[in-house]
């Protein structure tokens, strides 16, 4: 039997109730007890606390959240905006969507503390337009606040007000990136912005902005309520607290799985019931399709930023994906590759071009018509676009490729040799017969 000691449920520890998305249920889990808690202090007060917390950025970076706040300038006679990143859209990432569904009034809380410490009387939660559901899950919870007077004009008799606006953005990856996100928050099309300047001196509306990841804000009540020397009794000293950890794949029961930084793959494997029955381990990412792949020799490893860095990958969105040994991972890095090219946004020629031509000598490959210099030629084109492209789109569609061979080469190989995918027992034959298999 799994230790479910192991796990530290906060953000989800109500998930299960029946309609966990209502301000009643919230409520009779302490919500909202934080809010009239930071509200009575200074707002250099939260922010400082927020720092002390150590709690960073759980949208893939993993920034401090307190300096960010911490950057906006003060008493410079502009608006200042807070903006919540919820375009979730990497492949294999899942943990913002199903938080704003089960329990959203986590994610107001924290919007009206943080936007109170920054001095910011407009926020927005820019949301993937895709996901209906969570929209009017979202749409429904805000109304609520308003009308239990915790967002709005003077708020808890306060004297802050905040106005906060869902915003539902039309379906591009880039505009995950936080300054295309701003571009199209404004009703631009969204690409990256050139930067400096950056969002905390002139970001939406060319006024200071901080933006942050769903789990960030989320994070930041429970903080207020329980403490900085809580908040550190969880996770390592540079990574503290609890996360949410998406494992999806050949485990046993995918899911959500929140946990102390720090916690390895093992131990959550062993809370998902290990790999599907009958099988092993091959390769999995640790944040996300866009950071580079490890195997089952990193199974040990801390999910921590520090731990991941140092295994040459990173922690990123902590989106496990899971692959046993009946994967092929040419055709898997071709799929996320095909997903990349799909969405860059063509501002900067690396990424456009680049990743095209990755794609290419990809298909190439996996149908057993490449040749042994096209892996030195994927891992040229790489090094041509990672760190040259404008935004991390184009760095992040190396990574899988450049990892794969790093672990695999001998597998690109064997598509070359047996022409076609050797793990399709009927590969060979179709391919030489001229049919592609997919």
């Amino acid at each position: 039997m799994a230790d479910k000691t192991l796990l530290t449920p906060v953000l989800t520890r109500f998930w299960d109730e029946p309609e966990s998305w209502t301000l009643a249920t919230y409520r009779k889990y302490d919500g909202y007890t934080a809010l009239p808690k930071a509200l009575g202090m200074h707002p250099d007060e939260v922010i400082q606390l927020v720092k002390d917390s150590g709690l960073r950025g759980r949208g893939g970076a993993g920034f401090p959240t307190g300096m960010k706040w911490g950057f906006i300038p003060q008493g410079d006679g502009k608006p200042h905006y807070l903006v919540v990143n919820a375009d979730e859209s990497e492949p294999g990432t899942c943990k913002d969507i199903p938080l704003m569904f089960a329990n959203p009034h986590e994610l107001i809380e924290g919007i009206v503390i943080a936007a109170y410490a920054i001095r910011a009387n407009h926020a927005f939660i820019y949301l993937r337009g895709e996901v209906v559901p969570v929209l009017r899950r979202l749409q429904h919870a805000v109304r609520e606040a308003y009308e239990a007077g915790y967002l709005g004009k003077n708020i808890l008799g306060s004297g802050f007000d905040l106005e906060l606006v869902v915003h539902a953005g039309a379906g591009a990856y880039i505009c995950g990136e936080e300054t295309a996100l701003l571009d199209s928050l404004e009703g631009r099309r969204g690409q990256p912005r050139l930067r400096p300047p950056f969002p905390a001196i002139a970001g939406l509306y060319a006024s200071p902005t901080v933006v942050n990841n769903v789990e960030s804000i989320a994070s930041v009540p429970a903080i207020i309520r329980n403490g900085v020397d809580w908040f550190r009794s969880m996770g390592s000293e540079k990574s503290p607290g609890f996360t949410i950890y998406s494992l999806s794949g050949h485990v046993t029961r995918p899911g959500q799985y929140e946990a102390p930084l720090g916690v390895t793959l093992r131990e959550l494997l062993d809370l998902a019931g290990g790999i599907r029955a009958g099988h092993r381990l091959k390769f999995w990412t640790p944040g996300g399709s866009s950071t580079p792949i490890l195997t089952e020799e990193h199974l040990d490893i801390p999910l921590d930023y520090e731990g991941v860095g140092a295994a040459g990958s990173m922690l990123g969105t902590k989106a496990l994906q899971i692959f046993d040994e009946t994967t092929c991972v040419v055709r898997a890095v071709l799929r996320w590759t095909e997903f990349y090219a799909h969405e860059s946004c063509g501002k900067c020629t690396p990424c456009r071009e680049g990743t095209y031509w990755l794609v290419q000598i990809l298909d190439r490959l996996e149908h057993g018509e490449g040749t042994e210099a096209d892996l030195e030629k994927l891992l040229d084109l790489c090094d041509n676009i990672l760190g040259r492209s404008f935004c991390a789109l184009g760095d992040g569609a190396t990574s899988p490729i450049t990892s794969s061979i790093q672990y695999f080469r001998d597998e690109y190989i064997a598509h070359v040799e047996k022409g076609g995918c050797p793990f399709d027992p009927m590969a060979s034959t179709l391919f030489a017969a001229g049919a592609g298999v997919r």
